[in-house]
């Protein structure tokens, strides 16, 4: 199919680029998250949050939405649930 694809595109090199990338499967750098993923991470620390799991940033003391602290500890990096990929 990177053939069809590759012989399809009159562009050239930077469709060549994408398609080698992809066929490699390379998944993306482990920072990055796709809107999925980081709904799904954000989702199930909102809920912790909310069910009196321990905060694991500062907040202020008016901050009781917890998808706001969900936020603020994704944005931090703090929050510890990890993205297993599979292959693609």
């Amino acid at each position: 199919m990177a053939a069809f694809l590759l012989a399809a595109e009159p562009s050239g090199a930077s469709r060549l680029a994408i398609v080698s990338e992809r066929a490699a499967g390379s998944p993306p750098a482990s920072s990055e998250y796709t809107r999925f993923e980081r709904a799904r991470i954000l989702g199930a620390r909102a809920l912790q949050v909310s069910l009196g799991a321990p905060i694991l940033i500062e907040v202020p003391g008016e901050l009781i939405d917890p998808v706001e602290i969900a936020e603020r500890e994704f944005v931090a990096g703090v929050i510890p649930i990890t993205v297993r990929r599979g292959p693609r």
